[in-house]
């Protein structure tokens, strides 16, 4: 039985199973107590830098942990989208749902990446091992979209007459 499965839409829905609710949470702590949720323990590497490098002032300091988390919640958002469009058979096979998952994946990555940039500038090594592996799982399926096939064309190619032996016209040409 095909189910039209690829490996980028398991391991997105994988990815969406943790970072749909980790970073829900950690935005709606942060729209909830910004100063007091940007100190957590996902948030502290930035805390620390902006604080250090920046000298903001409190009004500044709520500005960018409010940015922070409207980032945390466009990429929770375009996972939820991804999901959603994965649902439907039709879009699943043509990989309409790659877009989504494509935009989750790019603003994840950068997000991940300043903030491991971050906590290795101010010397917060658990925040720095926490956004390594969040940058790792990112980057691992992004390496896996651009290395399968587009669905349309393994589609076409796996339906093709070329690929299928023993047709009766094939057959009576020779």
């Amino acid at each position: 039985m095909k189910t039209h499965w690829r490996m980028s839409s398991v391991n997105g829905v994988f990815l969406a199973a943790y970072f749909v609710p980790t970073w829900l949470i950690v935005a709606f702590n942060i729209m909830v107590s910004p100063i007091h949720a940007l100190y957590d323990r996902p948030n502290i590497a930035v805390a620390i830098f902006v604080s250090d490098h920046f000298h903001l002032a409190a009004t500044a300091t709520v500005r960018t942990a409010w940015l922070l988390a409207l980032a945390k919640l466009t990429v929770a958002a375009f996972f939820a989208v991804f999901v959603a469009l994965l649902t439907r058979p039709s879009i699943r096979k043509t990989g309409g749902c790659d877009e989504a998952l494509g935009i989750a994946l790019t603003i994840g990555s950068v997000i991940s990446f300043a903030s491991m940039v971050m906590a290795s500038k101010v010397g917060e090594a658990e925040a720095m091992r926490l956004h390594a592996t969040e940058l790792l799982l990112l980057l691992g399926t992004a390496i896996v979209m651009l290395v399968e096939q587009p669905a349309a064309a393994a589609t076409t190619a796996a339906e093709s007459p070329a690929m299928t032996p023993n047709y009766p016209h094939a057959q009576q040409k020779s």
